[in-house]
């Protein structure tokens, strides 16, 4: 098996701190910029998993960066430079505590709770009648609270958003200009390679008093995608979509017992599950970008991003 980086702790020059989050640590150069690595860890229902995934960082990573490259007639986003595959290189940003979700057909944990009876998310109502994977008349913003690490997101409307005062009026709406037409953008891309976006989550942030795009773009550990080919039949038949995201993740999870509930143990995560999840984001790469995945030297992770990164912040 390649190896995986599951874990960072480095000293940058001019670094204040660090923040670990479930997949990517985060680092603070002089209160300016912030060095992010997307490590190989992978996280579902809240839950970092115990075995890091070989190439998923270097995938997320080089994958967010197209597509912040791709978006910037749309709105600024914090992107300065890669100098890495593993790594990101971006401008501080005062982040928003909300998630923008935009969904355009109802599955995963919507249709869990549309199943279930509920009519609404995120003061939404949604149509009687509908069933899985459907696509919605027009796309959806489900927002939700951001957690800290080991808490679960929760759902929250833009009343309660302004009601809290966690963006004002005239922000939110520019959030919600910016996250549909992030989507849109997501959407034309996705089907130019026979894909649908299904559903994606945008983080926003302020630097110097403008809204900036941040974190991670329309990869697939932010965002569900279902091949195009097939879909149609697949819908009308009741079957299950083929789909390239990390619900297959969250499905074999949940097919072993495991929803992140307290006291539920991770299954045993084999070296062929761990394989099998490794080329399911290669598939997902190639398919999205319409270029073959290049895998970088596994050799000595830390000791590469170091020398990277280094010799970035020392220009």
């Amino acid at each position: 098996m390649e190896k995986a980086l599951t874990r960072t702790d480095y000293n940058f020059p001019g670094q204040q701190s660090v923040y670990h989050g479930k997949v990517r640590d985060v680092y603070n150069i002089g209160n300016q910029k912030l060095v992010m690595v997307a490590t190989d860890r992978i996280s579902a229902f809240d839950v970092v998993l115990p075995k890091g995934i070989p190439y998923k960082g270097q995938m997320l990573n080089q994958i967010a960066a197209k597509f912040l490259d791709a978006t910037t007639d749309i709105c600024p986003n914090w992107k300065l430079a890669t100098p890495d595959p593993m790594v990101t290189v971006g401008v501080l940003c005062q982040g928003f505590p909300v998630e923008m979700i935009v969904r355009g057909y109802l599955c995963g944990s919507a249709w869990r709770a549309y199943k279930s009876g509920v009519r609404e998310i995120c003061g939404v109502k949604l149509p009687e009648g509908m069933r899985e994977n459907q696509k919605f008349p027009q796309p959806i913003i489900t927002p939700t609270t951001k957690a800290e690490m080991g808490l679960h997101d929760e759902d929250i409307s833009k009343e309660e958003i302004l009601a809290k005062g966690l963006a004002t009026p005239e922000e939110y709406a520019l959030l919600e200009q910016y996250t549909l037409a992030l989507f849109q953008r997501g959407t034309e891309i996705a089907a130019k390679r026979g894909l649908i976006l299904v559903d994606t989550k945008y983080e926003f942030g302020k630097h110097n008093g403008q809204i900036y795009l941040m974190d991670e773009i329309h990869t697939p550990d932010s965002s569900r995608y279902f091949y195009s080919e097939g879909y149609q039949e697949r819908f009308e038949k009741g079957e299950a979509q083929k789909q390239l995201s990390k619900e297959f993740v969250r499905e074999w999870l949940m097919d072993n017992g495991f929803q992140g509930k307290e006291g539920q143990q991770v299954p045993e995560m084999t070296d062929e599950i761990v394989r099998s999840i490794s080329e399911r984001y290669m598939e997902l790469y190639e398919h999205i970008t319409g270029e073959k995945f290049e895998k970088a030297s596994t050799d000595d992770l830390a000791a590469r991003i170091e020398s990277n990164v280094k010799e970035y912040l020392c220009k």
